[in-house]
């Protein structure tokens, strides 16, 4: 059930109620061209790092290929910005893949829509007796006309908000909402091929995922591909935000306010709107956040920098973990939307990360796909 309506039931029942130094490159094998980057304490590793894309294999259309690296995962030194569950940052060691240059639009999860059939969790039918079992007892059922499919959307403030940590200010469910209709049952994809689909929960992007053969990046892969080489650095284009407004869609202006469109847009963008990083792929800073196949936990980066480990192509937390919200099984999401500000969370820096409940569904959340050499190698 979207956690976004279980919310909305919560919120309806209040009002009832009452209201370094560099690693030695002998301790490493690599395949060719490899990365190093500045490492805390030399170890050995066994393991052979694929860099290079092997010659024998194609690229698949419309991706590019990642190039394997060792590196420093999480904030970095200098980030001003950079929250407790981005640090310390961690050590990892990631080998080579494929990533969609793009978010994954619309044109093509219709697509798929069309050759499955497939109904998103925003579109299906809500059951009271199943809803309950999700919510604190003795809530009381909200009225027929609240339980219809839909999901959140955005709405401007009309005046300053003091708490930006009360995201209802903000937010609200919308009945209809989908990702045919991703800022309600009067909005449109029509004429918008090429945007990033939104209103797509964990579960309808894992679906999308296994018809197409590919599956979703975990958050060392997303961001090695953001990073594109760019180590180090608060951005994936550097450190200079002055030129943030020409390299990704994000909010310029007081948020929730105003908006200035300082970079063309007021909500979504088209993908390839801005330039792509060195790698080729574009948007992994602002447009829509993105989903990753690691759980959410705020303690995962302080957990494994206390074993002293490099990690191999991992996969992120055992076990979720939200501590505002103990019960919750929420998934990275990374990149940053169009709604990020510097004033609020500034999360189209590279080491930015956030968790999202599997089932929820948002207008500023969308994914896009990776493959490995040994997916491939199975078609």
């Amino acid at each position: 059930m979207p956690r976004s309506l279980k919310m909305t039931v919560l919120l309806l029942s209040l009002c009832c109620c009452t209201n370094c130094k560099l690693r030695n490159k002998e301790d490493v094998q690599v395949g060719s061209n490899a990365v190093i980057t500045e490492i805390s304490t030399p170890k050995k590793i066994d393991h052979v790092l694929l860099v290079k894309k092997p010659d024998t294999v194609a690229i698949p259309k419309g991706m590019v290929w990642i190039p394997g690296a060792l590196f420093q995962q999480g904030a970095v030194k200098t980030d001003k910005m950079a929250m407790d569950h981005e640090k310390p940052p961690i050590e990892v060691m990631v080998d080579g893949f494929f990533m969609d240059a793009t978010e994954v639009t619309n044109k093509e999860f219709n697509e798929f829509v069309k050759a499955t059939g497939y109904l998103t969790i925003a579109e299906r039918g809500i059951e009271w007796e199943e809803l309950k079992k999700q919510v604190p007892p003795g809530t009381p059922k909200p009225h027929d006309s609240i339980l219809q499919p839909g999901s959140l959307t955005f709405k401007k403030a009309k005046s300053p908000v003091a708490n930006l940590y009360d995201f209802s200010q903000w937010w609200e469910w919308t009945i209809g909402a989908n990702w045919r209709h991703p800022n309600g049952p009067k909005s449109s994809i029509d004429g918008k091929d090429d945007y990033p689909v939104v209103q797509v929960a964990y579960e309808d992007a894992l679906a999308y995922c296994e018809w197409a053969g590919r599956r979703l990046p975990t958050e060392a892969e997303w961001e090695l591909a953001s990073r594109a080489g760019s180590f180090g650095t608060i951005y994936n284009w550097g450190d200079n935000e002055a030129v943030l407004s020409e390299k990704a869609n994000t909010w310029e202006g007081k948020f929730p306010i105003q908006n200035t469109k300082a970079d063309g847009f007021e909500l979504r963008a088209p993908v390839k709107s801005f330039p792509p990083n060195a790698y080729g792929l574009y948007d992994m800073a602002g447009n829509v956040w993105e989903w990753t196949s690691d759980w959410y936990n705020a303690n995962y980066y302080k957990e494994i920098k206390g074993k002293n480990a490099t990690l191999i192509n991992p996969t992120g937390a055992t076990n979720p973990f939200t501590p505002n919200n103990p019960l919750a099984k929420e998934k990275v999401i990374k990149g940053g939307s169009f709604l990020c500000s510097a004033s609020y969370c500034a999360s189209y820096r590279v080491s930015a990360r956030m968790g999202s409940s599997m089932d929820s569904a948002l207008e500023h959340t969308g994914f896009r796909t990776v493959a490995t050499i040994a997916m491939l190698a199975k078609k």
